[in-house]
C-alpha cells in the first residue's frame, strides 16, 4: 500500500481578531497518497490559496492537523517549516519565480544551497542541475538567463528546480496561468511524464481544462471540501 503524503484533519485557518474573523478554511479533511496527481479547484474566496500555503508549509493552520509524509507539521516553527520545505517539497509557481541575473543552471541549483549540511560540492550541484534540465527538455538552454527564455522554457526551469532535491511532493500553483495554450499543454504533458515516474503532484488551478487532465479533482467552497472525485487516469493532455 502506498504512503499517505498529505493528510489534513479538521484543518481551519482564521484571519482577523475577536468578532471580526474570516474563516478561510473551515474544517478541511483530505488525503493524497503517494503517486497521485490531484488538482484543487474552487472559486475566488474558496480557500484554495490558503490551503496551498499550508500544504506548502508556508503558513500554519489555526486549528486541526496537517501530516506531511507522516510528519505532523501543524505547529512547527517557521525555521523548521523552511527546512521541511527544502527537504520534502518542490514548488512550481505561475510567475516562475526565477532570479533574473542567474542562468537556468544557477536557478536550478539554488535549493541545494539551503541544504542543512551544505556539503554538496559546486561541481556536484552543477551536474545534478544539468541532469534535471535535461529531464525537462532544456539541454541547450542551461546557460541562458530567464529573459532569454520563453515563458514555457522558464516554467521548465522552475520544474527542474522543483525536482532538484527529489521532493516527496510537487506543488504547482496555476502552472499554466501565464502561458499560451500550446505552452500550457506542453507543461501539463511534462507534469504527466513526471507523474508516470511515480511523482506525487498537486495542482491548484481555476482552469477546468487543466483539472480535467488530472487523476482526481478536489473542489473547495467556503473553506470546505465540496467535491472529491476520481477523474480516471489521463495520459493525453488537450487544453
Amino acid at each position: 500500500m502506498s504512503n499517505t503524503i498529505i493528510d489534513t484533519r479538521g484543518l481551519k485557518k482564521a484571519y482577523g481578531m475577536g468578532d471580526i474573523q474570516i474563516n478561510a478554511l473551515n474544517g478541511v479533511d483530505m488525503q493524497v497518497r503517494e503517486g497521485e496527481f490531484v488538482s484543487i479547484m474552487g472559486p475566488s474566496g474558496s480557500g484554495k490559496s490558503t490551503l496551498m500555503n499550508i500544504l506548502g508549509c508556508l503558513d500554519r493552520p489555526t486549528e486541526g492537523q496537517y501530516l506531511l509524509d507522516g510528519m505532523d507539521v501543524s505547529n512547527h516553527s517557521r525555521q523548521k517549516l523552511a527546512q521541511i520545505r527544502n527537504e520534502k517539497l518542490g514548488f512550481v509557481f505561475q510567475s516562475y519565480n526565477l532570479l533574473p541575473r542567474f542562468t537556468a543552471l544557477e536557478n536550478v541549483t539554488l535549493p541545494l544551497l539551503y541544504q542543512r549540511d551544505h556539503r554538496t560540492a559546486v561541481k556536484e550541484r552543477a551536474q545534478k542541475a544539468e541532469e534535471k534540465l535535461v529531464e525537462v527538455g532544456l539541454p541547450d538552454r542551461m546557460h541562458h538567463l530567464p529573459a532569454e527564455l520563453s515563458g514555457g522554457q522558464q516554467q521548465r526551469v522552475a520544474i527542474a528546480r522543483a525536482l532538484i532535491n527529489d521532493p516527496v511532493l510537487i506543488l504547482a500553483d496555476e502552472p499554466t496561468g501565464n502561458l499560451d495554450t500550446r505552452s500550457g499543454t506542453e507543461i501539463m504533458d511534462l507534469l504527466h511524464r513526471l507523474h508516470s515516474t511515480g511523482r506525487t503532484i498537486v495542482i491548484v488551478t481555476h482552469d477546468s481544462a487543466v483539472a480535467a487532465t488530472t487523476e482526481r479533482i478536489i473542489s473547495l467552497r467556503d473553506g470546505k471540501v465540496e467535491v472529491d472525485r476520481s477523474n480516471g487516469y489521463h495520459t493525453e493532455v488537450t487544453l
